[in-house]
């Protein structure tokens, strides 16, 4: 088997790695080994998950805290409805 040095990692991943790693019992290496196996899994598969729109990532953030209104929540939810309905609209030609 061979080495490979990752370097720049930003610290917040990496002890959420090695965070990972303590809960499962891992070292350090074989919790990485194993996260970057899935994830080239995950891409040769076509399963990687969907980016998030803004609206969804902002709504995860809070809601766990109860910081967004349902009110909020609903107005925002027609809006990236019609946000979504605006795609493949024809583009004007203001030639």
């Amino acid at each position: 088997m061979g080495d490979m040095l990752i370097r720049d990692i930003p610290e917040p991943l990496k002890h959420e790695i090695e965070q990972a790693a303590r809960k499962g019992g891992q070292s350090l290496s074989i919790k990485a080994i194993d996260l970057l196996r899935k994830g080239m899994v995950a891409e040769k598969e076509g399963r990687l998950e969907p980016s998030l729109s803004a609206w969804d990532a902002i709504r995860a953030a809070f809601a766990s805290e109860n910081a967004i209104s349902e009110e909020f929540a609903q107005m925002m939810d027609e809006i990236e409805a019609e946000r979504k309905r605006d795609f493949g609209r024809p583009v004007e030609d203001f030639g």
